[in-house]
């Protein structure tokens, strides 16, 4: 499904469909953000490391039956050796609580593993991340909810001092 037609309100017209993959993208560009791919019903933004290298930021549009904001907080197994999967993604779950106060519901859970380059059978670290995900109303609304979600601190690290 390429678009669906449910209502949506916009700043300048007071409904509008959701847009269309490519619609939505051009939105997306036209209010300075960086387009990492599109998958699924889903824009993936990015984030520029450098110059010339940008990565995913784990930020998301999602425009299926409505417009939605998605991202993913991360806890690498590294950095608290010894905690059980439970307690990491507790702490996940700890990083979002403001989110889920301004209305991010989970909308899943997930255990990755980071594999060698070198050697695919070899794994370097765990990752467990959680997603949440928010609807909202309009254009402005996604806009704004998206600068909220890359703004935060999306991966949870052990203090280092030093």
């Amino acid at each position: 499904m390429l678009w669906a037609p449910s209502p949506v309100a916009t700043a300048g017209s007071k409904f509008m469909s959701v847009p269309s993959p490519a619609n939505l993208k051009r939105h997306l560009i036209a209010q300075g953000f960086e387009l990492y791919r599109t998958l699924g019903d889903r824009v993936m933004l990015a984030e520029r490391v450098r110059d010339n290298l940008i990565m995913d930021a784990g930020v998301s549009a999602g425009f299926d039956s409505q417009l939605s904001v998605r991202f993913v907080v991360r806890v690498q197994s590294s950095d608290f050796r010894g905690e059980s999967p439970e307690q990491l993604f507790a702490r996940a779950r700890a990083a979002a609580a403001k989110s889920v106060e301004r209305g991010y519901e989970e909308v899943g859970a997930t255990v990755v593993p980071v594999s060698d380059p070198g050697d695919s059978a070899r794994t370097l670290d765990t990752w467990y991340e959680v997603a949440l995900e928010r609807s909202v109303a309009d254009l402005d609304e996604l806009f704004n909810e998206l600068r909220y979600a890359l703004e935060l601190n999306k991966t949870v690290g052990a203090e280092r001092s030093g």
